[in-house]
C-alpha cells in the first residue's frame, strides 16, 4: 500500500495540522513538517530502489509498482494507481518543494495557521494522486483535489487583489476541467460501445477505435485540460494575477507542480490516447509554443512588479516544454522533463527569493528598488545564481534541458527550432534586466534591512546544491526516465498502429476490438506487481 500511502498520508497530516493549529501556532508548521519528510523518505527510498534493483531492467510495458482494486465496478470505475521513472522523479519533486513551501512560510504566515497548512497538504496530496492514477475518473477525482484547496490558498493568505485572482483562477481551472471530464466520458463511451465494456482504466483505453474526426475533438478537450495549467498562450492569462496575489508558498507549489501536472497530463494521457490525433496537432502545438516563449519574454521585460516578470517567465519556460512534448523524441522529451525538474527549482527559487525581500521592503515595484547588493549580499548572490539558471548558464539544470529539447526539436522542425533559440536571447536579456534593477544601481529610498537569516540560507542553499548538481549531473533524472518515455513512445506507436489498423477494417470506421486484447501492450501489462 506503499502508493496509496503516499497521499494519504497527506491528506491525514493535513487534518491534524489544521486541528492543531486551535492550540498552537507552531504545532501546524512542525506537523507539516514531519509529515513532508515522511513524504520525502518514502519517495526517495522507492527511487533508490527503483533504480538499485530494475530500474535499468525493466521491459517496455512493465510498471515499477501498482496498486489495484475495484471501486465502483458498475460503473467501470477501479482504484488504479502505478508508478514508473516519471512518476517516482515528480513525486520526490512534490516531497522536496512542499518542505519548502513550508519552510519559506515559517514567519510569513501568521493567521489561521492551521487552515493555511491543511490547505497545503491537501495540494500535495491530489499533486501525489495526480502522477500515480491510471484510473481516468481517479485521475479527474485527484485533478480537482489539487485545484480546490489552492483556491482558498490563494483567496485567503493572497495580497491585495486575490478576489480576482482566485476568480479568474477559478474560472479557467474549471472550464478546462469540465472540457477535459467531457472527453474522459466520450473516450468512456466510445470504447464500451465497441466493446461491449465500460471502463476509464488507462491501459485498456489506449488503441480504443476512434474516428478521426471525433478523436481531434477529444484530443482537443485533454488538450485544453492540460494547456490551461501549463499554460499555452493564449490561456495562460490567469497565471500571473494567480502568482502575484498568491502568498509565497502558493507560488512555490504554483509554479513548480501545479503546471508540471499540465505538462505530465500531456506525456501521460493526451499523446498514448490520442497519437494520430496528437502528431497532426503537433505543429499547431509547437507554434503555440513558440509564440509563449517569444511572447511571455516580451511581456515580462516590460514588468515593474518583480513578481509578475518572474511569474511571466514561468509562461516562457513552459514553451519549451511544449516544444519537447510534441516533439515527441527521446532527446526531446528527455529535455522537457529536465525543465520541468529545473524550471520548479530555479522558478521556486526566485518566488521564495521574492517573497523574502518583499516581507523586509514591504515593495515589490522595481521602479523602488535597486542598490540592494549592498544591503543584503547574500541575497543578492542567491538571485544571481538563480537569473543565470533561470536563463540557461551551462552548468545549470536549466542549460541541459533546453538544449536537449532544442537537439529534438530540430530533428522534427528545423524553422521551430530556430525559432526556438530566442528565447535564450530573451531569457538572457529579461534575466540581467531583473537582477540589474532589484540589486544595482542606486539604492534610492535607503533601504536598511536584515540580510538573509539562517533558516532562509538553509532554503536557498539547497536549491542552488541541487540545481548545480542536476546541472553537472543531469543522469541523476536523464537514467531514471529514459525508460518511462521508451514505454510511452512504444504505446504511441502501436496504439497508432493499431487504430489505423481498426478503422480500415470497420465499413463506418468503428470496429469491435477483439476479446483477447483492449490493451496495446499486450502481455507486458498483464503481468504487474
Amino acid at each position: 500500500m506503499t502508493l496509496t500511502f503516499l497521499f494519504a498520508w497527506l491528506l491525514f497530516g493535513g487534518l491534524v495540522a489544521w486541528l492543531s493549529g486551535k492550540w498552537s501556532k507552531n504545532a501546524p508548521r512542525w506537523i507539516s513538517i514531519f509529515v513532508l519528510t515522511v513524504h520525502l523518505v518514502v519517495t526517495i527510498r522507492l527511487w533508490i530502489s527503483y533504480l538499485a534493483h530494475n530500474g535499468f531492467g525493466l521491459k517496455t510495458g512493465q510498471w515499477f509498482l501498482t496498486e489495484k482494486a475495484a471501486w465502483i465496478p458498475q460503473w467501470g470505475i477501479s482504484y488504479f494507481l502505478a508508478i514508473d521513472g516519471l512518476s517516482i522523479l515528480l513525486l520526490v519533486l512534490t516531497s522536496f518543494l512542499g518542505l519548502l513551501a513550508v519552510a519559506c512560510s515559517w514567519k510569513g504566515i501568521q493567521t489561521k495557521v492551521g487552515f493555511f497548512h491543511f490547505n497545503l497538504l491537501w495540494i500535495l496530496a491530489g499533486i501525489s494522486g495526480v502522477f500515480m492514477a491510471l484510473d481516468l475518473f481517479l485521475f479527474y477525482f485527484f485533478w480537482e483535489i489539487m485545484l480546490i484547496p489552492l483556491y482558498f490558498l490563494i483567496g485567503i493568505w493572497g495580497h491585495s487583489n486575490r478576489i480576482y485572482a482566485t476568480l479568474k483562477f477559478f474560472i479557467f481551472t474549471q472550464a478546462s476541467g469540465l472540457f477535459m471530464l467531457i472527453s474522459i466520458l466520450g473516450l468512456f463511451f466510445i470504447h464500451g460501445h465497441n466493446t461491449g465494456h465500460y471502463t476509464f482504466n488507462y491501459l485498456e483505453l489506449i488503441g480504443t477505435s476512434v474516428s478521426p474526426k471525433i478523436a481531434f475533438w477529444l484530443m482537443l478537450g485533454f488538450f485544453l485540460g492540460f494547456g490551461v495549467k501549463l499554460p499555452v498562450v493564449p490561456v495562460h492569462t490567469w497565471l500571473p494575477d494567480a502568482h502575484t496575489e498568491a502568498p509565497t508558498a502558493g507560488s512555490v507549489v504554483l509554479a513548480g507542480l501545479v503546471l508540471k501536472a499540465g505538462a505530465y497530463g500531456f506525456i501521460r494521457f493526451l499523446m498514448p490516447l490520442f497519437p494520430q490525433a496528437g502528431k497532426e496537432f503537433a505543429t499547431v502545438a509547437m507554434v503555440l509554443g513558440i509564440i509563449g516563449i517569444i511572447y511571455a519574454a516580451i511581456v515580462a521585460f516590460a514588468q515593474t512588479d518583480l513578481k509578475r516578470l518572474v511569474a511571466y517567465t514561468s509562461v516562457s519556460h513552459m514553451g519549451f516544454v511544449l516544444l519537447g512534448i510534441f516533439a515527441w523524441n527521446q532527446l526531446a522529451l528527455q529535455g522537457a522533463m529536465m525543465i520541468i525538474i529545473s524550471h520548479a527549482l530555479s522558478t521556486g527559487a526566485l518566488f521564495i527569493l521574492v517573497g523574502d525581500l518583499y516581507d523586509r521592503l514591504h515593495t515589490r515595484d522595481m521602479d523602488k528598488l535597486g542598490g540592494l547588493w549592498d544591503v543584503v549580499p547574500r541575497f543578492g548572490g542567491f538571485g544571481m545564481v538563480f537569473a543565470m539558471a533561470s536563463l540557461g548558464l551551462p552548468g545549470l539544470a536549466n542549460f541541459v534541458g533546453e538544449i536537449l529539447v532544442l537537439m529534438g526539436v530540430f530533428q522534427v522542425n528545423v524553422v521551430i527550432a530556430s525559432l526556438a533559440t530566442l528565447g535564450f536571447i530573451a531569457a538572457t536579456i529579461y534575466s540581467l534586466w531583473m537582477i540589474q534593477r532589484t540589486f544595482f544601481g542606486k539604492n534610492k529610498n535607503n533601504y536598511t534591512v536584515p540580510d538573509a537569516t539562517p533558516r532562509e540560507i538553509g532554503i536557498l542553499g539547497a536549491l542552488v546544491v541541487t540545481l548545480v548538481w542536476l546541472g553537472l549531473f543531469p543522469n541523476t533524472v536523464l537514467k531514471t526516465s529514459k525508460n518511462a518515455f521508451h514505454h510511452l513512445q512504444e504505446i504511441v506507436n502501436r496504439s497508432a498502429y493499431k487504430q489505423t489498423e481498426q478503422l480500415q477494417i470497420g465499413p463506418e470506421g468503428l470496429q469491435p476490438q477483439s476479446n483477447k486484447s483492449q490493451s496495446v501492450s499486450g502481455s507486458n501489462y498483464g503481468d504487474m506487481k
